[in-house]
């Protein structure tokens, strides 16, 4: 088992009170790393063993828990810290001549690079753990992008692209992400953001905040395509965390009439998912097929108008009837004891129903006009708290990664040590204080 400490790992008020030793202790023996070093032990063979790869695998995981940006700032600190050596299971007799040199160090990590099947495997475990002791695990999860840059340069425009020889990054490109939205005065805004890099596409419970699916990709590929990928591949591996699932929520970036379908039809998750503004200019409302005077906006809200006055009143939210597939709505002269003056002719008998066909994007099984919907969305902020670890707590604001094997190994790592931590407190019986654990101080 690896074993790692740390100053501050994700700066969450549990984790402050242990020493460096007690938060070693609680990530890295509950991480399921055996068969990794079986398998790197296999590919060693009969080589030279003056720097064990257990000893370098513990050190590796200890640079990332301490934050170490590069891997000589990790090899001045195991220099300096003959108790963290130990830790490690480097040989204390040996003292400083213990730490391996750099080549060492980049030799390995080509090493983990190819045998990246079983890190990955390793998080699927602890995903699978952490779902056999929280009976609510994944109920609620929640999905996002992040932009991680590079550390190579941006190449000039019209250059051609250089060889790849370890020491440039030929995998990054360049991304961009804008963002719109309507100030309190009615004007529009636009903010658009560049980076050079990739980007780590997470899918995370949204009541725990850790992560249960992951993929790293280049910056320009499409966050909706590596959702629709990684939400396959979830119900691949993790088929009973998918159908436990009750809701998946996501920004803008992931409204897709193909998704929403798909989501409820083929897994029965209700989607969360915020809604762009693509109707025509000066269309406010539609009317609903088969009625007169029922009508409904772009984001789902529905009303109707009285037949004398014309007065437009929201309908109530009803429900949704999964038979029939049918979000129902009640008339809100009868549902909240208001007066209407056209009730009798109005063709709303006191409720009506909308199937999700009407507009699959629009209508879904949480009405986007319900308490229950605007709840569930709220929850959408837990990816970026995760997003806010990974760049804080684990050190991707500033790095020395180059490549896209390299970093999606960093990624792995990171997202390994967060697991553990979680899984370690849940093993130890402690529930109560599992929260202090996910929610930052």
């Amino acid at each position: 088992m690896a074993i790692i400490p740390q100053r501050q790992l994700f700066g969450w008020k549990e984790i402050e009170s242990l020493g460096d030793l007690e938060r070693l202790r609680l990530a890295l023996s509950h991480l399921p790393d055996e068969n990794l070093m079986r398998l790197l032990e296999r590919d060693r063979g009969r080589g030279r063993d003056d720097y064990p790869i257990r000893a370098v695998w513990n050190s590796v995981l200890a640079g990332i828990v301490f934050q170490h940006v590069s891997i000589e700032s990790l090899r001045r600190e195991l220099g300096r810290n003959a108790q963290l050596r130990e830790m490690c299971g480097f040989d204390l007799f040996k003292g400083k001549e213990a730490v391996p040199p750099s080549y060492v160090y980049t030799r390995f990590l080509k090493k983990l690079i190819k045998r990246q099947a079983a890190i990955d495997e390793m998080f699927h475990v602890l995903v699978d753990d952490l779902h056999k002791l929280l009976d609510d695990f994944g109920r609620t999860l929640a999905i996002d992008g992040k932009a991680i840059g590079t550390h190579a340069r941006r190449g000039k425009k019209g250059e051609k692209p250089k060889e790849p020889d370890g020491r440039r990054d030929t995998d990054a490109n360049i991304g961009v992400k804008t963002y719109r939205g309507v100030h309190e005065d009615g004007t529009l805004w636009e903010k658009v953001k560049s980076w050079f890099g990739y980007e780590i596409h997470l899918i995370v419970d949204a009541d725990y905040e850790l992560p249960v699916a992951f993929e790293v990709t280049r910056a320009s590929a499409s966050e909706l395509k590596g959702g629709k990928a990684m939400i396959k591949r979830l119900r691949e591996r993790h088929e009973k965390l998918l159908e436990g699932c009750e809701a998946l929520a996501a920004d803008k970036g992931y409204d897709d009439g193909k998704l929403i379908e798909e989501l409820w039809d083929t897994y029965e998750i209700k989607p969360v998912i915020d809604i762009r503004q693509m109707w025509k200019d000066g269309e406010e409302t539609r009317l609903v097929e088969g009625t007169r005077n029922v009508v409904y906006d772009y984001k789902g809200t529905v009303y109707c108008h009285c037949p004398l006055t014309g007065e437009r009143r929201e309908m109530a939210y009803g429900g949704f009837e999964k038979k029939r597939r049918a979000l129902k709505y009640r008339c809100p002269a009868a549902h909240y004891g208001l007066d209407c003056a056209g009730r009798k002719r109005c063709s709303v008998a006191g409720a009506i129903r909308i199937p999700l066909n009407e507009n699959r994007r629009i209508f879904t099984p949480l009405s986007r006009s319900s308490y229950a919907w605007e709840r569930t969305y709220r929850k959408r902020t837990a990816v970026e708290r995760v997003n806010s670890r990974l760049d804080v707590s684990f050190g991707f604001e500033r790095h020395f990664i180059r490549g896209l094997k390299k970093m999606r190994l960093r990624c792995s790592l990171a997202l390994l040590v967060m697991l553990a931590m979680a899984l370690g407190r849940v093993r130890q019986k402690r529930r109560e204080m599992m929260r202090s654990l996910v929610r930052a101080a």
